[in-house]
């Protein structure tokens, strides 16, 4: 049926001069997938992902270079405080992002956030001192509300590995690349820079782009039956089945803190969440180090090719292997799976230092590749599980206030990883996990906590989301 035939039945939801209601009507005109809108949400989402992590792989030496640490056992320990500077910043804000995207909309909360981006990821990789980078991490985390408005775990997932992986091959150019960057150079200066600039330019181009991305919030009163129209673009990623029936996600609008399942999933998702920034924080510094404190004495460079053979992975996994998985096992199914199958791989990390290469090389990059696309079923599957237990129009407040505990935790992780980190180096010879070992423990504590929250009483679902 074409346009004419359509628009009779439909044009009595539609409000002259409301952006949402424009952009429903183009959608309920459209064919198929609505690849160019999902492409908006596609590279917003990277553009959110790509300044979390892209600092871990060069941070180790950042701080070297910056000369704050007095010893080299002390380097986790600040580095620590820097990563969790970004998560400080965003936890204070991300539900007042949510709310602002859901009254003034989600276009204008998005194009800030993604200036926010160029502007302060760009300072942070000029910092000169210990306080501008933590300074400019915090401004970045703080005015960048890109996650309560919009968000796509596929483009998150690998915005977090390629972040690092940037991080990783474009970190100390003038070492890296000495025939085409000196040390007298502008990049040989400023060592940390490029890698910053590059994402930088990325985010520009986007937000030159998100001047045509429709925006999809209603500006007038939405009734019931209308409501039950409007669909997030999320929402073509889920699963039909496993959606909450509107009728009753409509008991939860009066107050999202009485929403049991939403509540208990985004507490599974922080725990979750926690554990996999003190991983990305843990793994970097750990790859780094000295082996003669219990690390595998590897480049930036090294690092970041590790990162860039995971993401490619993640892709694959993501756009062919997971939907399989999910349809099969459902959300909380796979999660569990993938939780208890990373717990035996956190506890051969430490123990790779004693293979030679190129084993070596070969086994982290399994690892690596195995562990990631674990981590990435689990926060897919918490994704979801947050997304069923609201209606649409609760969805920008409640990824706000989902940012909002999961950017406490995350801010929590880096600083939390970084102090055990380096108090692990100054006990090589303890009697219970001696150095690094005692890291990698303490990441499967927090990994079996996850796991054991995935399961009744606590973690409460739809029935229509529960396949147990």
């Amino acid at each position: 049926m074409g346009e004419e035939g359509t628009w009779p039945l439909l044009k009595e939801e539609y409000h002259p001069g409301c952006p949402g209601c424009a952009y429903d009507r183009r959608k309920d005109l459209l064919r198929g997938m609505p690849y160019k809108e999902f492409l908006y949400v596609w590279m917003v989402s990277l553009t959110a992902a790509l300044p979390i992590s892209s600092l871990f792989p060069f941070l180790y030496f950042m701080i070297r270079d910056l000369n704050v640490a007095k010893r080299t056992e002390d380097i986790g320990f600040y580095a620590g405080f820097v990563g969790a500077s970004f998560m400080f910043g965003r936890s204070l804000t991300s539900t007042a992002w949510g709310i602002a995207a859901d009254r003034i909309g989600r276009k204008p909360v998005v194009m800030f956030g993604i200036f926010s981006v160029v502007v302060f990821n760009t300072l942070f990789g000029l910092s000169v001192s210990y306080w501008m980078a933590i300074a400019t991490r915090f401004l970045l985390g703080a005015l960048n509300g890109l996650l309560g408005p919009i968000k796509v775990s596929t483009a998150w997932g690998i915005g977090l590995i390629i972040g690092p992986a940037l991080g990783g091959y474009l970190a100390l150019p003038a070492e890296n690349f000495p025939n085409i960057f000196s040390p007298d150079s502008f990049f040989g200066r400023f060592p940390y820079f490029l890698p910053c600039l590059c994402t930088s330019v990325f985010a520009s181009a986007v937000l030159i782009s998100c001047i045509w991305m429709p925006e999809t919030l209603h500006k007038h009163k939405v009734s019931e039956n209308e409501n039950q129209n409007i669909e997030a673009l999320e929402a073509h990623l889920i699963d039909p089945k496993e959606k909450v029936e509107e009728s009753g996600s409509l008991d939860t609008k009066k107050s999202l803190f009485k929403n049991w399942p939403l509540i208990s999933s985004i507490i599974v998702y922080c725990i979750f969440s926690f554990h996999d920034m003190a991983y990305t924080e843990v793994f970097s510094l750990w790859a780094e180090s000295d082996k003669k404190y219990g690390g595998l004495s590897l480049s930036s460079e090294d690092v970041g090719q590790v990162l860039a053979v995971t993401g490619a992975s993640l892709l694959v996994y993501q756009l062919f292997l997971y939907p399989r998985i999910n349809k099969i096992l459902g959300p909380i199914n796979s999660s569990r799976i993938a939780a208890i199958l990373c717990i035996p791989i956190l506890f051969a990390y430490p123990y790779m230092t004693y293979l030679p290469e190129p084993g070596l090389s070969i086994i982290l990059n399994i690892a690596s590749v195995i562990k990631n696309n674990l981590s990435v079923t689990i926060i897919t599957g918490t994704f979801i599980l947050q997304n069923n237990a609201v209606p649409q129009d609760q969805r920008g407040a409640a990824n706000g206030l989902s940012m909002t505990g999961m950017s406490f935790f995350k801010a929590v992780a880096p600083a939390g990883a970084g102090i055990v980190f380096s108090w692990a180096q100054k006990r090589q010879h303890g009697f219970f996990f001696p150095g690094d070992r005692m890291v990698f423990f303490l990441l499967n504590v927090i990994e079996l906590l996850g796991l054991i929250l995935t399961f009744k009483p606590f973690l409460a679902v739809p029935e229509q989301c529960n396949r147990n």
